[in-house]
């Protein structure tokens, strides 16, 4: 008599381990966002931090948002580029921190050879790759450190 599916191979018996995160840090120091399910380092990300006075806030926050091709409103002008190849936000928006009119959060950037830079609005920039990846495994909620 044949072995009902998957028998023959234990391993398709197994629980899915999560992909989801469930800590993001950023060391700002290092340009560096590392991404953790318990205390566990599952992934690490080259990113850009803001500029001088423009710093990207320290302190403990969590995602409020989340957004596929978002638009993105200049702070200074509030001029508004649409989704596209050359929107400042990339591919993909994590907000993390709001003073209810402006919004600090990781997204992609067109620009990725400024990646390693403090040159943002406050804003963390990552390749558009890996801000994908990244926001494919957090939710609303996840916890984010930011270290100096």
């Amino acid at each position: 008599m044949p072995s009902p599916p998957g028998v023959d191979n234990p391993a398709l018996l197994l629980p899915v381990p999560s992909r989801r995160v469930s800590r993001l840090v950023l060391h700002l120091s290092e340009r560096r966002l590392y991404a953790y399910q318990g205390d566990r380092q599952v992934a690490s990300y080259p990113v850009a931090v803001g500029r001088d006075s423009w710093e990207t806030p320290t302190g403990e926050f969590t995602v409020f948002q989340r957004q596929q091709h978002p638009a993105w409103e200049h702070p200074l002008t509030g001029a508004i580029v649409p989704p596209g190849p050359d929107n400042p936000l990339g591919a993909r928006w994590l907000g993390f921190w709001t003073d209810g009119t402006n919004a600090i959060g990781f997204h992609g950037t067109p620009d990725e050879h400024l990646i390693g830079e403090a040159v943002s609005h406050g804003c963390v920039r990552m390749r558009n790759t890996d801000v994908i990846e990244l926001y494919d495994r957090v939710e609303l909620g996840t916890s984010v450190i930011v270290l100096p």
